[in-house]
Formats: structure tokens, C-alpha cells, sequence
């Protein structure tokens, strides 16, 4: 269909991937739902949208969640969001939570890794902080790749296996990229799991446990009162900070720790134990740079501390990847505002001159930030949404500093 010219009044071939179309598929047509509407083809990458959710396998739709929470094609994003909202509206659940239980297994085994079998050789897969698959042979020596396979090697076993390691890589690729950032916004905006949800969809699960061993954890009672911090060890227990075992309040809830809510002293004492256990950690938790405000700052309606500075254009654009999504284009294609969304009643607006030019960013190579205000929807428009800084906690507070502290050249203030 393709080769043909994908002619719409032969739509019928593509739709039915649908019906017919598996994870091969799927990891076939998701890069290119992520270029169509560069090409014109808004419409047929909308379309492949209903295929990943029509195919609707964990691989299916953990791309198309992937999909409503990155992409630069703002409407075929929305799209996505619009189907993976659905798809939680059905199940009585939310899109984070949904998010949760879209994570396939990969058919790992309970201790997270996947044995390979060539015949007379087999190999074993793990996974490091960042979800890069390793191979061990059985001596338990790690190698640089999956060999091929050889001669001696059985026939059917070993390209089957091969094949398997492949596609297991091209998985936990996407996964990999989708579930780190998952979670540092998580922590970030200080989501809550019951215990039953974080043992069945963290602790138990294959793949993710990788991260979550990782991790620094928080125990929470039913009031919403911190009871303990604690990690999650090799076999699946909980241990507090001097490896103790702690078991948790079922009526309560965790939540990923963030260095504000630890504290300083049990902050230096979870960094000793990882540094101990040498536990490398997937995203920055413990050695997370924190900022607390200024004298009356969290009292005001706009943030001045950054009011005046200049940032390169192309590093004002690198906020997306923290959440940021670009205002809406003005005469001339041109965005003078960032938003991000800290909850959906909590809007961020970054406003700059001389702005942006959607096609050609760095035509105007540097913007002067101008205003910093918190809102409650998304309009950004009149003073009857703006809202006082005092409404953000501690943590949601310093994660706007560390969004735009780095950005700051120096060199280029006034």
C-alpha cells in the first residue's frame, strides 16, 4: 500500500494492521506516526492511531502512551491523549495509573532477567540502571553483545533466540525512554501508589523492578503523614536506612522520595548506603540540585528572579524535554510563552521577547525572560486565573528553579 502511493481509497489495506497487525507491526509503524504529519499525512497518522489501539497489545498501547506524552506534532499528540484517556475512562481508572499496568513483562522471569538458549550455550539478559540490556554467558562473564549464531550452535534454538534478544532490545529501548521519565515526574509532582499497587506494578514486576531497586521510597500513613523512608532490595523486600526489614501500612500509600521531603540528615544517610551498595541510580534523586525561595517570593503572583535574563533560543526550546510545551503561535508563526502543566488546576506561563519563530528558531538567537506566573487552567489569559507561588509545595517550587536556573547563561545577562 505503501509503494503504491498510499492512495486513501485504499485505505482499507492499512487499516487492517488492525484486525491482523501484531508487535512487529507496531514497532514498524510508530516512527512513522512520529514523521507523517511532517509529510502532510496528519490525517493518516491519526489513523494509525486507531491501529495501535485497535492491535491493543502492552506494546500497542505503551507506544501509543508514548506517543500523547511526547511528541512534537501537537495534534496528533492530543489525538493520542484523547485515546489513552479513553482507554482509562473504560477501565475506572486514570491515564497514570493506566500507565502503570501498560509496562509489559518482555516474559522475563521473576528475577527480571531472560535466558537465551543456543543449543550447547546459553546466555543471560539483565538490565542496568537505565534498562540497557547485558548479556552473561554461564560462566557469568559479561559480554560486549549476543554472539551470533555458530556452527555449533542448535538451528532452530539459536535464531530464535537471537531474534528474541533483538526485539527485546528495540522494546526496552522505548520502555526505557518513556518509564525513566515517568517516574522522575512521579517524584517531581509527588504522585501516591497504594501498597498493593506499588508491590503488583513496581516490586514485582519484571522489568521495572530494575528502577525501583534504584530508587529511595516513602511510606505514608492514611492521614497522609510520613512514616519512613525505605528501598526495595534484591529479593524483593523492603529495607529502611539501616537495612532493616519495614513492612508497610496497608491502609497508607508511597510515594518516590525527593531530596526536600528527606531532609538533610536522612539525605546523607541514603546516600551512603547506595554509595555503599554501589546502587547507580536511573535519573538524579539523591544527588538532586534543590532550591528553596527567596524572602517573600512565594507570596507574589509573578517570579522575579529571573526577570531580565537572556536565553539562548534553541536552550529556551530544551525545556520540552522537562515538561514544557511551546505557547501558541502568534502573526508571523511566532510563540513568545512556555507552559507547564504541574497539575490540572496548576499552569506554568514563561513569557519572553523577542520570541520564537515556530519553523526557524534560532532566526532570533536569543529571548529575555519578561514574566513568570502560576495559573489555574490553561488559558494563561486575565488576572482572575493567576495565582499566588504560596499555593506550590516546597518540592513543586524548587523543580521550577531547577527547570530554569541551568538555562541562564551568565555571560549574556544585562
Amino acid at each position: 500500500w505503501q509503494d503504491a502511493g498510499a492512495d486513501s481509497k485504499d485505505y482499507w489495506a492499512f487499516h487492517s494492521l488492525g484486525f491482523l497487525g501484531n508487535d512487529e507491526v507496531v514497532r514498524k509503524l510508530t516512527p512513522l506516526l512520529k514523521k507523517w504529519p511532517g509529510e502532510g499525512a496528519h490525517a493518516r497518522a491519526v489513523q494509525g492511531l486507531d491501529i495501535l489501539t485497535a492491535i491493543g497489545t502492552d506494546i500497542a498501547l505503551m507506544h501509543l502512551f508514548g506517543l500523547s506524552q511526547k511528541l512534537k506534532f501537537k495534534g496528533l499528540k492530543a489525538q493520542a491523549s484523547e485515546r489513552i484517556q479513553e482507554i482509562a475512562q473504560a477501565r475506572n481508572i486514570t491515564a497514570d495509573q493506566l500507565a502503570d499496568r501498560l509496562v509489559p513483562d518482555l516474559d522475563l522471569d521473576q528475577k527480571g532477567s531472560l535466558k537465551l538458549d543456543y543449543g550447547q550455550r546459553s546466555f543471560t539478559v539483565g538490565f542496568d540502571e537505565s534498562l540497557k540490556p547485558f548479556v552473561k554467558d554461564e560462566d557469568g562473564k559479561l559480554k560486549k553483545s549476543l554472539p551470533k549464531p555458530g556452527k555449533t550452535d542448535d538451528s532452530d534454538l539459536a535464531p530464535q533466540a537471537f531474534d528474541r534478544f533483538k526485539a527485546l532490545k528495540k522494546d526496552v529501548k522505548a520502555i526505557a525512554s518513556q518509564q525513566l521519565t515517568r517516574l522522575e515526574q512521579a517524584m517531581v509532582k509527588e504522585r501516591q501508589w497504594s501498597p498493593h499497587d506499588f508491590r503488583v506494578y513496581f516490586v514485582e514486576h519484571p522489568l521495572i523492578v530494575h528502577l525501583t531497586r534504584r530508587l529511595v521510597w516513602s511510606a505514608y500513613d492514611s492521614n497522609d503523614h510520613l512514616l519512613a523512608h525505605f528501598r526495595v532490595t534484591e529479593d524483593g523486600t523492603l529495607a529502611d536506612v539501616e537495612d532493616e526489614v519495614y513492612h508497610l501500612d496497608p491502609k497508607g500509600s508511597v510515594r518516590l522520595a525527593h531530596p526536600l521531603t528527606l531532609g538533610s540528615e536522612a539525605l546523607s544517610a541514603w546516600s551512603e548506603v547506595f554509595a555503599d551498595y554501589e546502587i547507580l541510580q536511573p535519573f538524579p534523586q539523591l544527588g538532586r540540585e534543590t532550591y528553596q525561595p527567596e524572602k517573600g517570593e512565594t507570596q507574589r503572583y509573578e517570579l522575579k528572579r529571573f526577570e531580565g535574563k537572556t536565553i539562548a533560543s534553541l536552550r529556551l526550546l530544551g525545556l520540552e524535554s522537562k515538561g514544557w510545551r511551546r505557547g501558541e503561535a502568534q502573526d508571523g508563526g511566532v510563540f513568545h510563552w512556555m507552559i507547564k502543566e504541574l497539575s490540572p488546576e496548576r499552569f506554568l506561563y514563561l513569557n519572553f521577547q523577542d520570541g520564537i519563530i515556530v519553523g526557524e528558531p534560532a532566526y532570533i538567537p536569543q529571548q529575555t525572560l519578561t514574566t513568570l506566573t502560576l495559573h489555574s487552567d490553561d488559558s494563561g489569559w486575565g488576572d482572575q486565573s493567576e495565582l499566588p507561588f504560596s499555593e506550590l509545595s516546597a518540592t513543586a517550587f524548587s523543580e521550577i528553579i531547577r527547570d530554569l536556573a541551568p538555562l541562564v547563561d551568565e555571560n549574556t545577562n544585562p
